[in-house]
């Protein structure tokens, strides 16, 4: 048996492909058993030593928190609601000036201050 154990051959790899292979990781080029394949790593815990050695943000013991509703999503959604809203309301500021306008031609043609009289109640015919 000891003989076996000296037959196998060990591999040590630089830091620089290390460094390389954590960098794909990272990215998203690779996942950790695609790059045991490629660079013929026998064991995925090799990888995964690597990315806790040279990683900046897969280390063990992190948190990656991914919601659906970030804060970026969230302030566009606002600023859209808000450019709706605005535009909402300059039709509506259109509409009372028109309004405006026409209740000022009908005081002039028919000669009563519909101003005035608009909030006055009907009086009662006996």
């Amino acid at each position: 048996m000891g003989q076996k154990e000296s037959l196998r051959r060990q591999r040590v790899f630089s830091e620089t492909l290390r460094k390389e292979v954590v960098k794909q990781i990272e990215s998203g080029e690779l996942r950790v058993y695609q790059a045991c394949r490629i660079f013929e790593i026998k064991s995925p815990q090799t990888v995964y030593n690597w990315l806790n050695k040279y990683s900046r943000t897969l280390k063990t013991q992190t948190r990656i928190v991914v919601e659906n509703n970030s804060v970026d999503k969230r302030l566009k959604e606002l600023e859209a609601r808000t450019k709706e809203l605005e535009a909402a309301l300059g039709r509506k500021q259109l509409e009372a000036d028109l309004y405006r306008h026409i209740v000022d031609l009908a005081s002039e043609e028919y000669k009563v201050d519909l101003k005035k009289s608009f909030g006055a109640r009907a009086s009662k015919g006996k």
